[in-house]
């Protein structure tokens, strides 16, 4: 097990923090985290792979302990959260990687991928959507809002900031909940309920609709490129269904699924075997 460093970079005017692991002249993988969660997400999974890979987990805008701009200088839409990590890969230098994408890491990572197809050398999927049939009905309550984006719909969703809507995220679908760590979830719900924390959560659910009308553009990528592809998948994921996984080797047959029998945040409970997968996947 290698350090962990703990720095920061600023991308116009703002501090994007990260973590980072691993010689740097090893293949670096480019960590990218979903909601509503940060870098700290994958605390287990970088020392299990840090002897072999450079590791870089930032945290997005908004998120962890990177700055939380006021709505009024900052609009909170995943475009822009893409725009700030491209950015941010230049400034602290990176030229070729890999990508883990989760949740919102994939809308973020992916738009990454349409903008630097050649940087990128390979992608690992958990849980990080990029298909219609991939969306549960989890999503029905954001939909709504995506349809109608009025004050009483964007309330409705607020439930999804709670702290017990968090700790669901993290124990459903686990068939044992005392395998889960509260330091995620706790951390997690410490980020949510900063002051001002509740509106950009709410203006990137509205956004999330943006991401869906380019599942077509990330499926063309994934045609014309044909970049490995690795999917670990939580597969009793409530918001993305295995179905999403599946359907990476409509457009890339070489694709590589591995499911494994929990949640949401897969990390979890299967860190050792993710890492595994992860290894022997980017042997080459």
């Amino acid at each position: 097990m290698g350090t962990i460093r703990y720095r920061a970079a600023e991308v116009h005017g703002l501090k994007i923090s990260y973590r980072e692991a691993g010689p740097t002249d090893a293949p670096t993988l480019l960590l990218m985290h979903g909601f509503p969660t940060a870098g700290h997400m994958f605390r287990d999974l970088i020392p299990l792979l840090d002897d072999r890979f450079h590791l870089v987990a930032p945290d997005l805008p908004g998120f962890g302990q990177s700055d939380m701009p006021p709505r009024n200088t900052f609009k909170y839409t995943f475009e822009n959260l893409a725009e700030t990590i491209d950015h941010f890969i230049d400034n602290i230098g990176l030229k070729r990687f890999a990508i883990y994408i989760f949740d919102y890491g994939a809308p973020v990572g992916l738009r990454i991928a349409l903008k630097h197809p050649d940087r990128i050398t390979a992608i690992v999927s958990q849980n990080g959507n990029a298909y219609v049939e991939g969306l549960s009905e989890g999503w029905n309550p954001i939909r709504k809002y995506w349809e109608d984006p009025s004050q009483a719909n964007r309330d409705a969703l607020r439930g999804f900031l709670k702290p017990e809507t968090t700790v669901m995220q993290y124990t459903h679908g686990v068939s044992d909940a005392t395998m889960v760590s509260p330091d995620g979830y706790s951390l997690d719900n410490f980020y949510l309920a900063r002051p001002g924390a509740d509106e950009p959560q709410l203006d990137l659910f509205g956004d999330y609709k943006s991401n869906v009308a380019l599942y077509p553009a990330f499926q063309k990528y994934f045609r014309d490129h044909k970049p490995p592809l690795l999917a670990v998948w939580g597969k009793n994921d409530p918001f993305f269904l295995p179905a999403g996984a599946e359907a990476f080797k409509r457009d890339i047959p070489g694709a590589v699924v591995r499911f494994f029998d929990t949640g949401h945040f897969a990390l979890e409970t299967h860190a050792s075997e993710i890492a595994a997968a992860i290894r022997d996947f980017l042997k080459g």
